[in-house]
């Protein structure tokens, strides 16, 4: 343990000489954030900062905060299988390092709810207009201008409506749209459009507002699925949390002194119960990555 200490002491100099004056915080932030900027893929720079721009992002006191509690569950819960500091130090230090990670998959799930609201927003102010204006650029031009809209899909609807122009067809400008958004609503109402533009002029009333009954449809059940994920998220993590306490339940069957002693003389034991951990470590971030990739936007 005195081994242990000397090391932060050792690290906390270092930093702080290098830091030539700034707190130690901000100089490790500072360069947590330079690696980030260096070596995050350029698609999920672009995801973090609409997150930011929607305030949706994490501050750094939020980050320090999540840090202070992952450390904090990290040290107690090992240490209560190995009863060993340095042990449960590292796997504390493992912990937090996958905290970018975990920020990382929650930015997705939420970039990918808000991109969803968008196209929402665009097919049902593009249905609108249409019935207004009974020609798909023109209704295209509405929505954009009305201001309904948020990049990156508004500046998608732009490209749609410059490459309209220039080619005097939509069938270039509709697939564009549905290689980048790949939502069934989305290329439903293209296809109809399509069609209007290619056969000419028809009754679509009926057509439009079944469609508008349809994504209305689709939206609620969305919502409605995205509250029971978000409860089901909940009662997961406390059980994948008390998973790890499980071995309590075996130490008062055992008793304590046994069970240390167990510990600290069979390799198997210790073996055991480091796979434990990595199974059930495991199993915790299997369901964040499901929870936050498998959005069902549709």
């Amino acid at each position: 343990m005195e081994f242990v200490i000397i090391l932060f002491i050792a690290l906390f100099v270092v930093l702080y000489r290098q830091s030539e004056g700034e707190s130690v915080y901000k100089f490790v932030a500072d360069n947590v954030e330079n690696v980030y900027e260096k070596y995050a893929p350029y698609s999920y720079k672009q995801i973090r900062e609409k997150c930011k721009e929607m305030g949706l992002e994490y501050s750094r006191s939020q980050y320090t905060l999540q840090i202070a509690i992952f450390a904090t569950v990290g040290f107690v819960i090992t240490y209560l299988y190995f009863y060993n500091a340095i042990i449960a130090l590292t796997y504390a230090v493992v912990v937090v390092c996958f905290i970018p990670y975990l920020s990382y998959l929650r930015n997705k799930r939420l970039y990918s709810e808000f991109l969803f609201e968008q196209i929402q927003v665009y097919v049902t102010n593009t249905i609108m207009e249409f019935g207004v204006t009974q020609a798909f650029v023109k209704a295209m031009e509405g929505v954009y201008e009305s201001g309904v809209l948020e990049d990156p899909v508004k500046t998608d609807v732009k490209v749609m409506i410059d490459l309209a122009y220039h080619n005097g067809d939509v069938e270039e400008s509709i697939n564009y749209m549905n290689s980048k958004y790949d939502y069934y609503m989305v290329k439903n109402m293209h296809q109809l459009f399509l069609q209007v533009t290619r056969e000419g002029a028809r009754d679509t009333t009926k057509a439009l507002d079944n469609m508008l009954l349809d994504v209305d449809e689709l939206v609620e059940g969305v919502y409605r699925d995205r509250m029971d994920r978000s409860a089901f998220h909940k009662q997961f993590v406390q059980f994948g949390l008390l998973l790890y306490m499980m071995i309590v339940l075996m130490q008062l069957l055992v008793g304590k002194e046994k069970y240390v002693e167990m510990v600290n003389s069979n390799l198997i034991v210790q073996l055991a119960l480091h796979f434990i951990v990595l199974l059930n470590s495991y199993f915790l971030l299997s369901g964040e990555k499901y929870y936050n990739e498998n959005v069902g936007a549709e």
